[in-house]
């Protein structure tokens, strides 16, 4: 079996307050393969997002290893973390998080451009293809509905055809139809491009479409099951 792309060893992560310490990562342990998707799932506080963001290098572990595309991000700078999500990972919120003054094309050319593609509104223009925004691209945020500007945002995060794809309830803020437009678009994008997904999400019925479904609890997993069947009982 080749390395994992994501693998977690011991991963604490702790922040001052002024209530004193608070852990909220207790000790994860993870391996994800490559075209995998998986799903994290749990109450709110469990470690979800938290996890996510120390995937993306956007919050660092106190303790314990965390690889990521080859990459050990408890040895990088701020500088290298920005090149490593630039060129491996693409994020889907649950907010959008569109610039309200550019429009759909450039909203997903932007990191494109920061990557210095000269191709990069050509690729914007073919991942809005892809989402079915084709007529969409000069409109701006606020002419859009909640699900069209979440499909903006997908273009966005797959437009450099990232390794890694991180989704932190994409559909958080649709409607139950529009959210399964997302989804199966979601899954279609993953499929066509062997990109590795991780999805979080409160719905078990929509986390059981992963190939794994990592249950958390008080910042620490519960368990890791493959749709009803568990596989792995993990300690703390």
């Amino acid at each position: 079996m080749t390395d994992p792309i994501i693998h977690f060893e011991n991963v604490h992560l702790s922040l001052n307050s002024s209530a004193g310490k608070v852990d909220i990562l207790r000790g994860v342990d993870l391996s994800v393969q490559e075209g995998e998707a998986v799903a994290l799932i749990g109450p709110s506080g469990s470690g979800k997002s938290t996890i996510l963001m120390v995937m993306a290098g956007l919050e660092r572990a106190s303790s314990g290893s965390v690889r990521v595309a080859g990459h050990d991000l408890g040895g990088m700078n701020e500088d290298q973390l920005a090149a490593f999500r630039r060129d491996n990972t693409g994020i889907v919120f649950q907010s959008f998080h569109l610039i309200a003054t550019m429009t759909a094309i450039e909203n997903v050319a932007v990191p494109l451009e920061l990557a210095g593609r000269r191709d990069a509104f050509a690729r914007a223009q073919e991942a809005l293809d892809s989402v079915g925004l084709t007529h969409r691209a000069g409109h701006y945020p606020g002419q859009l509905s909640g699900g069209e500007q979440q499909r903006v945002a997908l273009a966005r995060a797959v437009a450099a055809k990232p390794r890694i794809l991180l989704a932190d309830e994409p559909t958080g803020n649709l409607d139950g139809a529009t959210g399964d437009q997302i989804i199966q678009l979601m899954f279609a994008l993953q499929t066509r491009t062997g990109a590795t997904l991780l999805l979080i999400t409160h719905d078990a019925s929509l986390a059981a479409r992963c190939g794994r479904v990592v249950h958390l609890t008080d910042g620490k997993i519960a368990r890791v099951t493959n749709g009803a069947a568990p596989v792995k009982i993990i300690e703390k």
